[in-house]
């Protein structure tokens, strides 16, 4: 059974820097393209940005520029490192693959960012 684990969230100020990580239990990194979303309150979760398998990336208009996504097929990772982050990226972060799987959904890992 697939397992997908975000960590890296917390609270930073407006204007910082995070990184986020979703190591994998299986091999589903290597194989699948991915996505990074994100719930916000009161919101839907949203699609922050996606990688493929061969490190093609796509993002959200309200993160260009300031979102990377990354991946490690040898360790089963993607990574998301965001900079020049706003309040309204506040959110719980989480990945799966691109297009999401329901039984994927992992706990997500908390961003807040305070103005």
């Amino acid at each position: 059974q697939v397992r997908l684990v975000e960590s890296g969230g917390g609270l930073v100020q407006a204007g910082g820097s995070l990184g986020l990580s979703c190591a994998a239990s299986g091999s589903v990194v290597s194989r699948e393209t991915m996505g990074w979303y994100r719930l916000a309150p009161g919101k839907q979760r949203d699609l922050v940005g996606s990688i493929t398998r061969g490190g093609i990336t796509n993002y959200a208009d309200s993160v260009k520029g300031r979102f990377t996504i990354s991946r490690d097929n040898a360790r089963n990772t993607v990574y998301l490192q965001m900079s020049s982050l706003k309040p309204e990226d506040t959110a719980v972060y989480y990945c799966n693959t691109y297009p999401p799987r329901s039984i994927y959904w992992g706990r997500g890992t908390q961003v807040t960012v305070s103005s």
